[in-house]
């Protein structure tokens, strides 16, 4: 079974979750409303929702807790039922003008033993090759972090420069490496498309697979999930309020599948997966009518 984990509107609800069996179309299992409310951020949201599992079948999520925060939101879950407290992780608390913390991820590391959590932030001036005024100003790159126990954090680091204004990364398992699909956020002139990169390792390097973006102009929020017709990365119109999807066997020639692409009405930037059997079963019971 696979899993969507979302948000609605501005996040202000919290966030849901929805299942399917082929990866492509999804039922919402939110039926009870969201899976908690936020408490945590001064404008206390929960959006672009993304849940990790560990090697001890307990996911650990984060999210955007607010749009300029230097923070990002944290809880842990079993069953996605019952949720750990939820608190912040300062990911970005020492940079005296950084202006956010977006759309945080997090990958296991199994080489590593370890969980990394990138986003994307701008600091003020560190990019000045790419920097304009029009999107308030905005100038992001994907920043890291790692831990272990999500109770002590490596020093924040720059993981990810492209070479221009980008934001929303997801990363994949893919071919005994990793593919990342990413959001070029410039506009002048307008890209806001989605890219693909392929690593060994999360550290890079990262070599760009698609020399032109593989979607549309306008979209966000990608996510990745394996399935038996090939990689699907679906993601947000968010300026059609609608899902779009294209599927790829390498990570350089994708198709659009944008017609067999549900997911449940107003879903916005949120994350795939596919748990163990075992977690799949604690989901299963705890979402049980």
């Amino acid at each position: 079974m696979n899993y969507f984990v979302y948000f609605r509107d501005n996040g202000e609800n919290g966030c849901f979750l929805a299942e399917s069996s082929d990866g492509f179309r999804y039922t919402d299992l939110s039926y009870t409303g969201p899976l908690f409310k936020p408490t945590v951020g001064k404008e206390k949201l929960v959006r672009d929702p993304c849940p990790v599992e560990g090697p001890d079948g307990t996911f650990h999520m984060v999210w955007t807790c607010g749009w300029w925060e230097k923070s990002i939101g944290y809880a842990s879950t079993k069953d996605f039922r019952t949720w750990s407290k939820q608190r912040t992780i300062p990911v970005m608390e020492h940079e005296p003008t950084a202006r956010n913390a977006w759309a945080p991820e997090v990958i296991w590391d199994k080489n590593r033993s370890e969980f990394r959590i990138f986003w994307s932030s701008t600091i003020p001036g560190t990019f000045p090759e790419t920097q304009i005024t029009a999107d308030g100003g905005l100038n992001h790159r994907i920043y890291c972090t790692t831990t272990r126990d999500f109770e002590t954090f490596s020093p924040t680091r720059l993981m990810f420069d492209p070479g221009y204004n980008c934001i929303d990364a997801t990363i994949s398992a893919f071919r005994g490496g990793y593919l990342m699909a990413i959001k070029d956020e410039t506009r002048e002139p307008a890209a806001k498309y989605l890219r693909s990169y392929t690593a060994a390792s999360l550290d890079g390097p990262w070599q760009c697979l698609t020399k032109e973006p593989f979607t549309p102009s306008w979209v966000e929020g990608p996510a990745l999930i394996s399935t038996q017709q090939g990689l699907l990365c679906i993601y947000d119109k968010y300026t059609e309020g609608k899902y779009g999807g294209h599927i790829s066997q390498d990570g350089r020639r994708w198709k659009d599948c944008s017609s067999e692409i549900q997911v449940p009405r107003g879903a916005r930037h949120g994350t795939l997966f596919t748990p163990t059997k075992k977690a799949n079963a604690a989901i299963s019971a705890a979402f049980t009518k």
